[in-house]
Formats: structure tokens, C-alpha cells, sequence
């Protein structure tokens, strides 16, 4: 399917807004995206996550570091602790947008 702006058409989230952390992990590289809707990290950084896409890009995650947000690799990530263990599916929004 034509996803336009999207990298995936379902997500999975611990809350219905995707608001909430479903869990915490530390980057186990460095990681620097080809845009800006991905977020950068040094490994050993904090990474938290909000959803994980699934379906066509099951392997990009979105998450933050510091105050940015972005997607970015879920290999990249060793998960340290879950903070729920709720997993919505819902559909994905446009992706972010870069200018």
C-alpha cells in the first residue's frame, strides 16, 4: 500500500494518545538518521519509548533523547526497563514532517 508520509500503517502504544513511555533502553550505538524525523544518539544514551511501528518498517521505534524526538532503529536499543506491559495497535499518523 501506498503509505504516502508514513512509514508503517499500525503502531502499538502503552495508551490511546501514545503519550505514555512503554519502556526505557540504552543506545548500543551511535546513531545518527538520514533526516530530521529520526533521532540522533551517542551509545550508552537513554533512549525512551513511546511506539513501535509494525507491519511494513516493524523496525524503526519512535522515541526521545533529551528533548528530540524522532524514529530510529529498534536494533539499536537494549531495553533496560518496561514501563508497561499494555500494548495497543493502532493506526499511524503522518509521519513527521521535515522542512
Amino acid at each position: 500500500p501506498d503509505l504516502g508520509r508514513r512509514f508503517a500503517e499500525r503502531k502499538r502504544c502503552a495508551d490511546p494518545e501514545c503519550s505514555m513511555l512503554m519502556c526505557r533502553g540504552k543506545a548500543t550505538q551511535d546513531f545518527k538518521g538520514p533526516d530530521c524525523r529520526f533521532v540522533n544518539f551517542k551509545k550508552g544514551e537513554a533512549v525512551y519509548v513511546y511506539y513501535k511501528l509494525i507491519g511494513e518498517s516493524t523496525e524503526l521505534w519512535a522515541g526521545s533523547v533529551g528533548s528530540d524526538f524522532g524514529y530510529f532503529p529498534k536494533d539499536l536499543l537494549e531495553i533496560n526497563h518496561n514501563y508497561s506491559n499494555e500494548e495497543l495497535e493502532l493506526p499511524t499518523d503522518v509521519s513527521l514532517i521535515c522542512y
